[in-house]
């Protein structure tokens, strides 16, 4: 059995989902925004430690137990039942929801993509993805993650002025979006005279890296997916292709050196991912450069750009766990069948 824990109105798992339903997979969805007003989380232990765990949703009575992978794809966050009115009452019901669930994911035995949730918190770490990176031999840009508006000021004079700022961590996100968005940004001589304000959240600065391409390379287990977005023939995505100029941004499969496809699949299996979208500049003199890794990141549109089968690779990555499950088990009764004759 599979699970797919994402939002109701996710077009990139409906078609994965398809692509295993096909292949005769039994799989669930669960949005846990669901939880707990729709839905309920059971997770019971007797005196020896065996547990139960029970999911129920309006489609289905699940047993956790036996479900062979998930993938955590994009889901909402619990919310409180509406009749609940007060707001640190509903803010308190959803915190507690939220821990409990990722107490129950951790208690599976199962396989998940791209990884649990705590692994998943723990990837999206701006310095340490940084600091592996650089182990694993990547090139990565000069960078100061910082709140002292003097280190900021030092590192702009040393590179020059030529930096760019972007946020330290995802939050930005999911207090201010999609009212406004935060791009990566040329750092200009109006920030400059602001630099005080640094002091109030952190925020990273790298030195300006020339771009011939940007690549993005999704890695599902062991395949490497590598897409150019070629982001220098539009304005306005000449600093962050996620600005998204599609009809004048081409994007083609790009062919990987070996090395660097070999240190991709690294990065991710160090971070304990199965999947991960990395982002890589690739400068005029031809060295590839690190910038970060999305441990859930978005692959659609490159599918769709690209014709690189990425879905196809995410649905045979879960249709093994099921598979491998129910051949082992098939074995093990089998076998028992075996020693009783």
């Amino acid at each position: 059995m599979l699970l797919v824990v994402t939002g109701p109105t996710d077009a990139t798992a409906e078609i994965v989902i398809g692509k295993l339903r096909a292949r005769g997979a039994d799989v669930h969805r669960f949005n846990p925004g669901d939880f707990p007003s729709r839905a309920s989380v059971s997770l019971g232990f007797d005196s020896r430690g065996r547990t139960t765990a029970t999911l129920r949703t309006p489609q289905a009575r699940i047993d956790l137990r036996a479900v062979d992978a998930i993938w955590f794809r994009r889901p909402d966050p619990p919310r409180a039942d509406a009749r609940v009115d007060d707001g640190r009452v509903r803010r308190y019901i959803a915190d507690e929801c939220a821990l409990h669930l990722n107490d129950v994911w951790n208690t599976l035995a199962c396989d998940c993509l791209p990884a649990r949730p705590w692994l998943v918190a723990h990837a999206e770490l701006k310095a340490s993805q940084l600091a592996l990176a650089s182990a694993l031999g990547f090139e990565i840009p000069s960078t100061l993650i910082t709140t002292e508006p003097a280190d900021f000021l030092g590192f702009h004079r040393a590179h020059d002025g030529s930096v760019v700022s972007k946020p330290a961590g995802p939050a930005f996100n999911r207090h201010f979006a999609p009212e406004i968005g935060r791009y990566t940004e040329l750092v200009s001589p109006r920030d400059v005279a602001y630099a005080d304000s640094v002091r109030h959240a952190p925020t990273i600065f790298q030195a300006y890296v020339c771009k011939r391409i940007e690549l993005r390379v999704t890695v599902v287990g062991e395949r490497v997916f590598a897409a150019e977005i070629h982001s220098q023939t539009a304005r306005r995505t000449r600093h962050d292709w996620r600005r998204y100029d599609l009809a004048h941004t081409p994007h083609r499969p790009h062919a990987l050196p070996p090395e660097i496809a070999r240190r991709c699949v690294l990065l991710v299996q160090r971070l304990g991912l199965a999947y991960g979208a990395i982002d890589l500049i690739l400068t005029p003199a031809g060295r590839y450069v690190f910038l970060e890794i999305n441990p859930n990141g978005q692959f659609l549109w490159i599918e769709q750009l690209t014709s690189l089968a990425i879905s196809d690779a995410i649905a045979d990555w879960l249709a093994a766990r099921e598979s491998t499950t129910r051949v082992e088990a098939g074995t093990r009764v089998l076998a028992a069948t075996e020693t009783l004759a």
